[in-house]
């Protein structure tokens, strides 16, 4: 059968008319002060690219392409819709017989739908929940290894990749609470071959317009993007974020004050709310010990930490070592579970120096900075770390610890007390 010309879907794809992912921008004036929605420029983005593609691009969901702010789509085009209607589908609205956004609350069945489209030679973009992404676990597993094997027969032609964006994060279930908190896909994606996996946090809206424009246009591969619906602080213009997402690592030389000499510390980040706390950590650090050199790193690409003997867009050794340095502390604040950084950076040279802090199946309904607290992922945690961790801070540091925990406990109280975040805490923007 796979030999059959009719299963070889490669042949008849034809690449996608892309509109520029640039006029989609947000607006960044000053970096770290201004809020959007992450995901609804893509939407926008995405509902022009089904525009110009109506006839080999599909965007699949479990019915949640409105819950993720993607619903700009249904201005191209309705949700594919052909069983008969009952009174109250019609006042749902976006049904169509011939409508291209297929939904289905079955995260299953729109994985499975999405790999037969790219089988038979078309494009398309499946969205989800982060904690019922896990639903696929095994089709992505299938579909990865298909595409490892493809590679190897010549006359087996690429496919469009198989995207998938996954929001609704952990970080910011305020009111769906533990069952919506499970950031572990990424270890599962990790698993599968090098040659056919890729792992994207983009930190904002401009990155995410970035990174999906170059999934869109890629071939052979799954690419999961990391990315959450709700507002968060937007840190990069889009001539920034092209370049940072291109490197898929890099220093944010404006948060960082280290350029004169070696630093003290490097805080790092990959996620969203990850590293907005790390930002506020090196604020609230900056300002009591303005001696202290810390390096600022964000990571977009996370296959960027693993070497590059071990995957093709892993860094060298070299460049390993000159961002986080060969001994000095490094203060990772990730998306995920910790023990996956661990994983993808075990050989590198300042390994034992590197602390992770991460999801640790703390958490219901709470506060996204209670959420913060309790898994050690705040902006005071990670600053009392630092203070542990750089030896010039340990004899001098104890003031300057005490307020943090003070703060931290009287955050933790305001969100007992009034179910929100201290509005001094919600509202942080980057004061350098």
């Amino acid at each position: 059968m796979s030999a059959n010309p009719h299963a070889n879907g490669g042949r008849l794809k034809k690449a996608l008319r892309m509109p520029d992912f640039r006029d989609y921008a947000v607006q960044v004036e000053k970096q770290g002060e201004s809020q959007a929605e992450n995901t609804r420029p893509l939407g926008a983005f995405l509902g022009d690219v089904m525009k110009l593609n109506m006839h080999n691009f599909r965007v699949f969901g479990p019915d949640e392409t409105t819950s993720n702010k993607l619903d700009a789509i249904y201005a191209t085009s309705k949700k594919f819709w052909i069983e008969e209607y009952f009174p109250e589908d019609k006042d749902g609205g976006n049904l169509a017989p011939d409508g291209r956004v297929t939904e289905m609350l079955s995260e299953h069945t729109m994985e499975g739908m999405l790999e037969g489209y790219l089988l038979t030679g078309r494009h398309g973009f499946l969205s989800s929940y982060e904690s019922f992404v896990h639903v696929i676990d095994s089709m992505f597993n299938q579909h990865a290894k298909w595409l490892e094997m493809s590679r190897q027969l010549s006359w087996r032609q690429a496919i469009a990749s198989l995207n998938l964006l996954i929001t609704s994060t952990v970080w910011r279930q305020d009111h769906n609470g533990f069952t919506h908190q499970d950031p572990g896909f990424l270890d599962v994606v990790v698993n599968k071959s090098a040659n056919v996996t890729r792992i994207y946090l983009p930190p904002d809206a401009n990155c995410l317009l970035s990174v999906s424009d170059h999934c869109l246009r890629s071939q052979n591969y799954v690419n999961v993007i990391v990315c959450d619906k709700q507002k968060h602080l937007q840190f990069l213009t889009m001539d920034k974020a092209i370049i940072h997402c291109t490197k898929g690592i890099g220093i944010w030389d404006w948060a960082s004050n280290d350029e004169a000499g070696e630093p003290d510390v490097v805080m790092a980040s990959a996620g969203d709310i990850p590293t907005q706390e790390a930002l506020a950590a090196t604020a609230l650090l900056r300002k009591e010990f303005p001696d202290l050199k810390i390096r600022f790193i964000n990571v977009v690409d996370l296959f960027k930490l693993q070497p590059n003997t071990e995957h093709p867009h892993g860094l060298s050794d070299w460049d390993f070592d000159s961002l986080f340095t060969v001994d000095k502390p490094v203060m990772f604040n990730f998306h995920g579970y910790p023990q996956l950084i661990h994983r993808l950076a075990y050989r590198r040279t300042n390994h034992s120096n590197i602390h992770v802090r991460g999801y640790k199946e703390k958490g219901s309904i709470n506060t996204p900075l209670e959420l913060a607290i309790d898994n050690n992922i705040d902006r005071f945690s990670l600053a009392m770390d630092v203070i542990d961790r750089v030896p010039m801070l340990q004899k001098i540091g104890g003031h300057a610890k005490e307020r943090f925990l003070n703060e931290q406990i009287e955050c933790r109280n305001y969100a007992h007390q009034y179910g929100i975040d201290m509005p001094e805490a919600a509202n942080w923007i980057w004061p350098y």
